[in-house]
């Protein structure tokens, strides 16, 4: 039997699926990152005076072995930065520094390191991490690359960190959120951590083919992020060198193949926007008052409603009150052409602009107005029959104005017989150009667009029109939507109460009219006073406020934006092998379940993503907290204890600690998953304090300082290179979450991608938020960070590479954005300290965090003379170098703070 597996596998081999014999086979299976997690005991050593924590004595077992000793403590000024830097992601203030230096209690670092940990933008630096490996970004990628919401999953994340949800739970929900017993808004927001798939929107591709791609790129994804497998490898053949089959993967693939998707889309979640519910109790507080107010009115009205009903009974009312006004004067903005139908329409065309407001003077023959009607009227004459005039008969009307006697008239409320999803007929009140009421077809309604439409405005109180005309404006002003206006229209007004408008009441409110008080029935009763209510002057304001507020609060509750989770199918799909990853090529069947090098599921487990999810952080699984805690390593140190962090199988780096890894791992998991106790744990070690200076015997035993015998050096990420600028000069915004912002960028960055981009660019606030929120397009990222190494976000990213290069020194240099701060920051000093020496200490302190050398002040102040002296002499060329700059004087510090921010300390975590 033995001789016939061989044989196979043999056989196997030379055609790809398998490469190597059983024995080798074992091999793979016996690899130490597949053995369960040991707690080994502490290593004895020598140094003991060192040791501050547990993985001291890890190191320095190592570091004494060698013949070496630790490097001495970083001095304070470097350490209080480190910490910063690395747990929260902004350089310290001054005072944050003096309050350390002079802080000498033993536990003054540990107080600093834990104040960070509760600060909010922890959770933006740590989540900056685990977005990489989320591959998130704001655009669906390939070639078309348009727009998505996915930053409530990020926010998710920022969020999820800051509260220190158990690593344990982190992965549940982001794996299986919709699974879990009815999941929070929160937990399907979750979820959204494999929705960050890419999408391909190019016609003419097959829907399956690019289904399959999202479920592969999960697989892989999940494989790379919490195994630190290359799981991706036996996709279309068994693993070359892990023990991971080609049916392991496609038992893997089954868990995620049962997702709803259809048409490269999925489901979604409405989410409440931000500040939801504080909104909220302030809204319910307000509309308590206005229903007071008007239960005070009701007790004694200032109208009687006799006299109203008197008034009414004078009134010729008839089932149809509306009235259409004839034009007496007609024009547009535009020039379109324009005239007047014998049925006293307005008919606009065939010459148009792109977008147009219509005037339309008449002189109503009504002494009040109580409604005003707009009728969009079809017309043969009209593209697709109207009643607009863009190619498909649709319009998109952006306002609507209604004056008597030189006074815009204000509506409370508008209706129409049909709306355009996102596009209601109260867009025309808003006041807003780019808002507005269409009548394409969807949503619930029945109707069609190529037909009569009609809409009514009322108004706050009656209309008195007292013999006057009245002036109508129709508005066309979307700059996205041009030809989007009314072909055919007709105005016309009604003078009596807005219940008689409504065909439902009309008849039954004038059968109790016309009926004698004392033979009305408690019906009719009722309807006449509900009626007197609503018509009286005085109460209606107070009744509007109401309505207004319950609206409002309707929006609120329909407010937010939808972004993409996952969701399980209704149908589930057959699960098989794909022959060498061929879509079109299925193989054998398979069931879900994890490669058999691993335990497996508990028996009688569902099989679904839930299951995996539990799996994943379960000690039947001896990868996901090794991998994990690898990672956070790496952040502190530049490398992991395994140096190929996406990689802990056969091909992988042996751990340079493998005790302490499995020690790691372990207490990881002891303190509850708890990621901030881990982050406590290793920056307080005596470890992570060290000086990174280089020195000669350490390094000539350990050049590439394995042993961590020194901290290291490390160049920070890209976000923070921007977001320490920011910070610097005093105009960081410290907002957390919301949508992606669109800070200043070059032109043309759009040039050479297939559609061009949206790039609004906006002053205010939202133009300074940190660099993390900055607006993604996969196809095009933004220079700088593309700059300084950011990955473009199509798969998952564990770990970034640290490049070098003349271009970021460029771009420190002259960024747009950049040279503003630090237009900001020379700005800041100049109304700060009074003398040179003052400005030039507290500018450097303010970039570095610590005091400059002697020799370090005394260049400066050469350099501020140089510039004063250069720009003085010729103050012509400083106004051109520096356009922004006021004075000479001004354009010289701008230089100085250049110099000091372009320092390669400033982008360094020491």
């Amino acid at each position: 039997m033995c001789r016939r597996i061989l044989t196979l596998a043999l056989f196997l081999g030379a055609i790809g699926f398998v490469t190597a014999d059983e024995s080798d086979w074992q091999a793979r299976t016996n690899h130490w990152s597949f053995h369960p997690i040991n707690r080994p005991e502490l290593p004895a050593v020598k140094g003991d005076k060192w040791v501050r924590n547990p993985i001291d004595h890890f190191i320095l077992q190592r570091i004494e072995a060698a013949g070496l000793t630790p490097a001495p403590e970083a001095d304070r000024y470097t350490l209080i930065r480190r910490a910063y830097l690395d747990l929260i992601g902004l350089p310290p203030t001054i005072e944050q520094v003096d309050a350390f230096v002079n802080d000498q209690s033993p536990d003054a670092f540990r107080k600093v390191v834990r104040s960070l940990l509760d600060n909010e933008h922890y959770g933006e630096k740590w989540g900056r991490h685990w977005l990489d490996q989320a591959r998130y970004a704001d655009s669906n990628g390939y070639t078309i690359d348009s727009p998505r919401v996915m930053w409530p999953y990020r926010d998710w994340v920022i969020n999820a960190l800051n509260r220190d949800l158990p690593f344990d739970r982190f992965t549940i929900e982001q794996i299986a959120g919709d699974l879990l017993p009815k999941p929070t808004q929160d937990q399907l927001v979750a979820t959204g951590f494999h929705r960050n798939t890419l999408i391909n929107q190019e016609g003419g591709t097959d829907d399956e083919q690019f289904r399959v791609e999202s479920v592969v790129d999960r697989v892989n994804t999940t494989g790379t992020v919490w195994l630190g497998l290359s799981v991706g490898c036996a996709q279309c053949h068994t693993h070359k060198f892990d023990p991971i089959t080609i049916e392991d993967y496609y038992r893997f693939y089954a868990f995620f193949n049962s997702t709803e998707d259809k048409n490269n889309t999925g489901p979604t979640v409405r989410i409440k926007e931000r500040g939801y519910e504080s909104k909220l109790r302030d809204l319910n507080k307000r509309i308590a008052d206005a229903k007071a107010a008007l239960a005070k009115y009701d007790k004694s009205p200032t109208r009687s409603q006799a006299d109203w009903e008197k008034e009414l009974s004078g009134m010729n009312l008839v089932a149809e009150p509306w009235q259409r006004m004839l034009p007496t004067k007609y024009f547009t903005q535009g020039k379109a052409d324009i005239k007047v139908l014998e049925d006293r329409s307005v008919f606009v065309g065939p010459k148009i602009p792109n977008n147009d407001i219509y005037t339309v003077v008449a002189k109503p023959s009504v002494k009040r107005i109580t409604a005003v009607r707009l009728d969009a009227i079809a017309d043969k004459r009209l593209p697709k029959n109207g009643p607009g005039l863009a190619g498909n008969g649709n319009f998109v009307m952006t306002g609507f104005e209604f004056e008597v006697g030189g006074k815009l008239v204000k509506f409370h409320k508008a209706v129409a017989d049909h709306e355009q999803p996102r596009f209601p007929v109260e867009n025309l009140l808003d006041g807003k150009k780019d808002t507005g009421w269409a009548i394409n077809v969807g949503g619930k309604s029945k109707k069609r667009m190529n037909e009569d439409h009609w809409a009514i405005f009322y108004p706050e109180v009656p209309i008195e029109v007292k013999g006057q005309s009245v002036t109508v404006r129709l508005k066309h002003q979307s700059a996205r939507n041009r030809r989007y206006m009314v072909g055919r229209f007709a105005i016309s007004v009604a003078e009596v109460p807005e219940s008689l408008l409504t065909l439902n009441s009309a008849k039954e409110l004038i059968a109790a009219i016309k009926a004698p008080p004392a033979k009305r029935n408690k019906k009719q009763k009722d309807l006449l006073l509900v009626e007197f209510q609503n018509q009286d002057p005085q109460r209606k304001p107070l009744a509007v406020k109401v309505e207004r507020l319950d609206l409002e609060k309707t929006r609120l509750d329909q407010a937010g934006v939808t972004t993409m989770v996952m969701r399980e199918g209704k149908k589930m799909r057959e699960n098989n092998v794909l022959i060498r990853g061929d879509f079109l090529r299925k193989g054998k069947k398979v069931a879900t379940g994890v490669p058999v090098v691993f335990q497996q599921l508990p028996e009688g487990a569902k099989g679904d993503r839930l299951a995996l999810a539990r799996w994943l952080v379960s000690p039947a699984n001896p990868l996901t907290a090794r991998v994990t805690v690898n990672r956070i390593w790496m952040r502190y140190f530049g490398k992991g204890l395994v140096e190929t962090d996406n990689d802990f199988g056969t091909q992988g780096s042996p751990p340079t600690h493998p005790e302490l890894l499995d020690w790691l791992a372990r207490e990881f998991m002891k303190l509850g998953w708890s990621q901030k106790k881990l982050h406590e744990l290793i920056v307080t070690s005596a470890t992570y304090r060290q000086a990174s200076h280089l020195r000669e015997a350490p390094h000539r035993v350990d050049p590439l300082n394995k042993l961590l015998a020194r901290q290291n050096r490390i160049r920070v990420d890209a976000e923070l290179v921007r977001d320490s600028v920011l910070a610097v000069s005093g105009k960081l915004n410290r907002e957390i979450g919301g949508p992606s912002v669109h800070p200043p960028q070059p032109d043309g960055v759009y040039n050479f991608t297939q559609s061009k981009k949206k790039w609004d660019v906006k002053d205010g606030p939202q133009k300074y938020r940190r660099t993390m929120y900055t607006f993604f397009y996969r196809s095009a990222p933004f220079p700088m960070l593309s700059t300084f190494d950011v990955p473009d976000l199509s798969a998952t990213c564990t770990s970034r590479p640290r490049s070098n290069t003349p271009l970021q020194s460029l771009a420190m240099a002259n960024d747009e954005g950049i040279y503003e701060m630090v237009q900001a920051l020379a700005a800041a000093e100049l109304k700060g300290e009074k003398n040179d020496e003052a400005r030039l200490l507290h500018l450097f302190r303010r970039c570095l965090s610590r005091p400059p050398a002697s020799w370090e002040l005394s260049r400066l102040q050469e350099y501020l003379q140089q510039q004063r002296r250069q720009f003085s002499d010729d103050a012509k060329a400083a106004k051109k170098v520096l356009p922004s700059c006021e004075t000479p004087e001004s354009a010289a510090w701008v230089m100085v703070a250049r110099a000091v921010m372009n320092l390669d300390e400033f982008i360094t975590r020491e």
